[in-house]
């Protein structure tokens, strides 16, 4: 960096990418201002200028940066790489400390901190922000985590043998035995300590909700293309996930347009839309949505779409374009299994593509898809002519 860099660099201020130290701080503040930088999106440290951006200069850099090398690899978990360089200006000499975004995310201090940088400060990570870390690290995923105010009481063995017996063809008779046990430890449904984990309440609890409030889907139905206006139908959806799509797909078919056909000498529904359509994409909203976040899935039907809107950004490098033609990324990836084990979705990453493909074909429309911070959503087209 040559001297007209760094005065420029300096002259825009402190930010969510740039910190000023002077040669006093302390070796606490250094790791913990390190470890944020290196769990948010990389930054820079100069050490030698203060707050207000006057070039104050460090009496002995060689020594401060030994030091600062110090804390980077015995100070942070797990060591973090930096790379240091020395600027003079003004006859004073200014230390840079380059942090990159870490690629063994998340890091924390010797003392066991977790930090992350927010505008133009280092801050605590909270839970939720720490798993989103662990997370698209793939350190971690969360539906693995168990819930500790929860027991094995909380869910329905008789549910999970039914499981057993139809969808993996085990048989199996006592719901208290240690076979049980086994069978949920081996399906990440609780852990070594027989406690619950999320997919395990989520697929076999008797009171999901009580434990995941996030863990819902809200619809609605609206007579009009507005948000702004009132629904005329509302359902808030509860329970395990096999029962929260059921009663998704009888809400959705109660408001989808339809007609008798003969097939054969039996008169068969047809809706509007292909039912197995809008499922894959309730589905893929169950199973990829970012459970983190306190929100429920909302699934609105308008006059002429239907959203389903899903908690959560894409994870990770997926973007709308790589999605469309099937790139399949796990965000909860046991969650998924489940899915995959009860025969709710394929193993190959075709769910979206192929809703695409049926929605095209049956409306000569485009399914749109819209991403925010917070929220992804699918927008399904109704069919202009009538049905």
């Amino acid at each position: 960096m040559t001297e007209l860099e760094l005065k420029e660099l300096i002259s825009k201020g402190e930010g969510f990418h740039l910190e000023f130290k002077e040669e006093t701080v302390s070796n606490e503040t250094i790791k913990k201002t390190i470890v944020c930088f290196a769990n948010t999106n990389g930054g820079k440290i100069l050490i030698g200028v203060n707050n207000d951006g006057t070039i104050v200069g460090v009496t002995n850099p060689d020594a401060k940066m030994l030091n600062i090398e110090n804390l980077a690899y015995n100070n942070c978990e797990p060591p973090i790489t930096i790379l240091q360089e020395t600027v003079v200006s003004e006859g004073k000499t200014v230390i840079v400390v380059n942090i990159p975004k870490g690629s063994q995310r998340p890091y924390r201090t010797n003392d066991g901190k977790y930090y992350i940088r927010s505008t133009n400060r280092c801050r605590d990570a909270s839970r939720e922000e720490l798993l989103r870390i662990f997370q698209s690290a793939e350190a971690i995923s969360y539906d693995e985590l168990s819930i500790n105010r929860a027991s094995i009481n909380d869910l329905s063995l008789n549910s999970f043998v039914t499981f057993l017996r139809e969808k993996l063809q085990i048989k199996i008779e006592e719901t208290d035995s240690d076979e049980i046990q086994t069978y949920l430890m081996n399906l990440n449904l609780v852990n070594k300590d027989k406690i619950p984990t999320i997919t395990g309440l989520l697929f076999f609890g008797k009171n999901p909700q009580r434990f995941l409030t996030e863990a819902r889907i809200i619809c609605g139905n609206i007579d009009d293309i507005d948000l702004a206006t009132p629904p005329s139908d509302r359902k808030e959806i509860l329970g395990t996930i096999p029962e929260m799509i059921e009663n998704t797909e009888k809400f959705l078919k109660l408001h989808l347009k339809q007609r008798h056909i003969i097939q054969g000498f039996k008169p068969e529904v047809e809706f509007e839309l292909p039912i197995v359509a809008i499922r894959e994409a309730i589905v893929n909203a169950i199973a990829h949505r970012d459970y983190t976040l306190n929100s429920a899935i909302r699934i609105i039907i308008y006059t002429n779409r239907i959203e389903i809107r899903s908690p959560g950004k894409l994870p990770n490098t997926v973007t709308l374009e790589s999605m469309k033609i099937g790139t399949h990324y796990l965000r909860n990836s046991h969650i998924y299994s489940m899915l995959l084990k009860l025969g709710f979705v394929t193993d190959f990453g075709s769910g979206v593509s192929r809703m695409i493909k049926v929605i095209k074909s049956h409306t000569d429309m485009d399914v749109e898809f819209n991403l925010t911070e917070s929220e992804f959503t699918v927008i399904i087209p109704r069919p202009l002519k009538k049905t």
